[in-house]
């Protein structure tokens, strides 16, 4: 375990951040709030395909796009999820699916934030910075920072990044700490197998190696890479944990995650399977540690652009434009699909590749921040520069 301690900036709506956690794939941070309501901010880093997730099969154009990649049909063995006769959720999205029966979940679809770049890292940031000035800090710290001061007082603590770093979404002004649990940088197992694999045949190595491994806990199976340890920082995991912070009286308001393994070039329908269920497991872990604390949660999942129309040659979708955003939790106004649906056919993709995008993701972003937070038109526009036009979406939060 080490510790790196640095003085710590305070504002007084901006009570610190209070942990991040960066393992793998997947990250978490979580900040104070004066205020009783949740928030989590989900990125799925990679650009999930969200016709994939969210399929339109009511449109008569898709079969001839993706035909080959198109999950069954409702109620047939593994089929999509239907959402009303016209969309359905993929089938490894059962727990969301259950939530939006439940009225607990809202998909906006075609949507996409305000810049047409396809590089993966110039999008992220962009996405997190909620402009497309180069800026460091992110839109969700801003926030914070947005905030009215607190009426009670909560205790401070010191700001706290677990992990290598704190995504730029949840950055901002305050110096933070730096915490690293012993096993964030191990290896997969499939490494290792790797290196037993190279050195077997050496006489010196090859045994040294082996027993090394054996000695620090590691067997044979996982070493053949026969078998997966369970991982206790996966996704769910790491919302499980957030959940418990954020459900506790004095702890966290706002939290932000990540969640990679969308860019699905080659094979998606056997690809996007796993990380669909892994986002699937989180939202309902979180739901399960925040108890009576999830009626007062809003959660909001986003990519940093969509995928083509078309499947390619290798069975998988690239880089595109309009796609999907989640928004789930007690406070939501769900049960519905959120959409100005643009069409798939001839002369209504965007470039003749791309779903076209009807709705601004700041929009969204806006809409949860004022019905959620009570954050007005100047501080929305402030934490989204640029954005004076671009009106919040009503409606997405319970009254």
């Amino acid at each position: 375990m080490h510790l790196h301690k640095t003085p710590i900036a305070r504002r007084t709506a901006l009570l610190g951040l209070a942990a991040t956690a960066a393992f793998g794939r997947t990250t978490l941070a979580l900040a104070n709030a004066p205020t009783d309501r949740r928030l989590v901010v989900i990125v799925l880093r990679g650009a999930l395909d969200g016709m994939a997730a969210v399929i339109p099969y009511g449109d008569p154009a898709l079969a001839s796009l993706r035909g080959e990649i198109l999950p069954a049909s409702p109620g047939q063995t593994d089929g999509m999820l239907d959402l009303g006769g016209f969309y359905g959720l993929h089938p490894a999205l059962s727990g969301l699916h259950a939530m939006y029966r439940a009225n607990e979940a809202l998909i906006v679809h075609a949507v996409a934030a305000h810049y047409r770049v396809r590089s993966h890292f110039e999008a992220q940031d962009y996405l997190e910075s909620g402009t497309d000035h180069r800026m460091t800090s992110g839109w969700l710290n801003r926030t914070v920072t947005a905030l009215p001061p607190p009426t009670t007082k909560r205790p401070e603590g010191e700001a706290l990044a677990v992990g290598v770093s704190v995504p730029l979404l949840l950055r901002g002004p305050a110096e933070v700490a730096n915490w690293a649990p012993h096993g964030v940088a191990q290896p997969a197992p499939d490494l290792y197998a790797a290196i037993v694999a190279l050195n077997q045949r050496d006489p010196v190595t090859g045994p040294a190696i082996r027993q090394g491994l054996l000695a620090r806990g590691y067997s044979d199976s996982v070493m053949a890479a026969d078998t997966q340890p369970k991982d206790k920082f996966a996704f769910a995991a790491l919302a499980r944990s957030a959940g418990e912070m954020l459900r506790a009286d004095d702890g966290p308001r706002i939290a932000a995650l990540e969640l990679g393994g969308w860019d699905t070039h080659t094979a998606q329908a056997n690809r996007l399977r796993g990380p669909l269920k892994q986002l699937d497991d989180g939202l309902v872990a979180l739901k399960a540690a925040l108890g009576p604390a999830w009626s007062q949660t809003a959660v909001l999942a986003m990519t940093e652009f969509g995928r083509t129309a078309r499947v390619n040659g290798t069975k998988g979708t690239d880089h595109g434009t309009g796609t999907v955003a989640f928004m789930v939790g007690g406070a939501v106004a769900g049960g519905r699909v959120k959409a100005t649906w643009p069409g798939l056919g001839t002369g209504q993709l965007l470039e003749n590749r791309d779903l076209a995008p009807t709705t601004d993701l700041r929009a969204v972003a806006k809409g949860l921040l004022a019905g959620h937070l009570g954050l007005g038109a100047p501080a929305l526009n402030r934490i989204f520069p640029d954005s004076d036009a671009v009106d919040g979406l009503s409606g997405l939060i319970r009254t």
